[in-house]
């Protein structure tokens, strides 16, 4: 896959206010932990490598396990994970898939049982920028750095 156009380099003013969004949102009330587990969970909803790529080794580098880092895929069968971790999971997965699952009032009501009413805004705008740089990095194909080369068994 060879990258399309560099996004960053064509309009860095337009991309702007999402940057400074993810500084906002790091500010938050909101874990990072969390943060990091949403932005993996949602990027391997959409398939993004360079995202998942990203995501991965910042929250490895921030602490999270290697079990719940594997896991997380499946983590509706896992018990490595908070009630609170799992209803901002449910809701990721459910605005990711809107098509679909139309943000149910059960889905809402476990996420605002666990969350005040700033940290709904907070985490619902972490799963609307990681959708849009997940579709940024698809779309413009952006490439996942190489850490080390892969070999089969």
């Amino acid at each position: 896959m060879s990258p399309r156009i560099n996004h960053f380099a064509v309009a860095p003013t337009l991309l702007q206010p999402m940057l400074d969004m993810e500084e906002r949102l790091r500010a938050s009330d909101l874990e990072h932990s969390l943060i990091e587990l949403v932005k993996l969970r949602v990027s391997q909803i959409n398939g993004c490598a360079y995202c998942i790529h990203m995501h991965t080794h910042d929250a490895r580098n921030n602490g999270e396990t290697e079990d719940r880092l594997h896991l997380l895929n499946a983590w509706h069968e896992s018990s490595l994970y908070s009630e609170r971790e799992r209803a901002a999971l449910t809701w990721a997965e459910s605005l990711t898939r809107i098509e679909t699952s139309r943000a149910p009032d059960d889905v809402y009501n476990a996420m605002a049982v666990q969350f005040s009413q700033p940290d709904q805004v907070a985490l619902t705008l972490v799963i609307t920028t990681i959708n849009a740089w997940n579709r940024l990095a698809i779309g413009f194909a952006m490439p996942h750095a190489e850490t080390r080369k892969a070999t089969a068994a």
